[in-house]
């Protein structure tokens, strides 16, 4: 009995942004799905739009199960997860060691395809282009909030800004000018 698609399946139990108030919540299911609609977005923009080369399947791929591991470790908050590069190393440990386990309930025909997917090549340009997706994620997230009136974002939202921009990434850059400020809009106004 193959397991792989039902710890999947199991995403949509892992809640985010445990250590905020929301006024929705998110899991990693629809979190995945964003980060994979949005590394998209940003490797078309990088290969049609500037002429670049990048790997949008395989960074599509990543981002599809970048949080895969999550369904065993659950979602650790970024301040404690990053406290201290120890503690971040051993977490990253654990991770893998889920990432391991989840990737051995696959059939052998198909783990050769999907385990390399699992663990992104964090070196590559395509991880480059799936951490700039979460981070933009993470940043619409903020503006959802604020929209909503919830103050509880506003931090988040100026730093992970100046995080996205100091990745200096032209596709970014591009998906803030002509993509962000439609976020602001109602349903009836776009």
């Amino acid at each position: 009995m193959e397991q792989f698609y039902a710890y999947l399946d199991r995403m949509k139990f892992i809640k985010r942004w445990q250590l905020m108030r929301s006024t929705r919540e998110e899991n990693i299911m629809e979190h995945s799905h964003q980060v994979a609609v949005l590394t998209h977005a940003l490797c078309l923009i990088e290969t049609e739009v500037f002429g670049g080369s990048v790997n949008t399947s395989a960074a599509i791929l990543y981002a599809l199960y970048h949080e895969v591991s999550e369904v065993m470790t659950g979602d650790m908050p970024t301040p404690i997860k990053y406290f201290n590069g120890q503690l971040h190393g051993e977490y990253e440990k654990v991770e893998q060691r889920a990432v391991e386990k989840i990737a051995a309930t696959l059939p052998v025909p198909l783990r050769g395809a999907i385990s390399p997917y699992l663990q992104a090549d964090k070196n590559s340009a395509e991880y480059a282009f799936v951490k700039a997706a979460d981070k933009l994620s993470a940043y619409l997230k903020c503006l959802e909030e604020r929209r909503s009136g919830n103050s509880e974002f506003a931090q988040a939202e100026k730093s992970i800004e100046a995080a996205l921009r100091e990745k200096k990434m032209r596709a970014v850059d591009y998906f803030f000018e002509h993509f962000i400020p439609a976020f602001s809009l109602t349903l009836d106004e776009l």
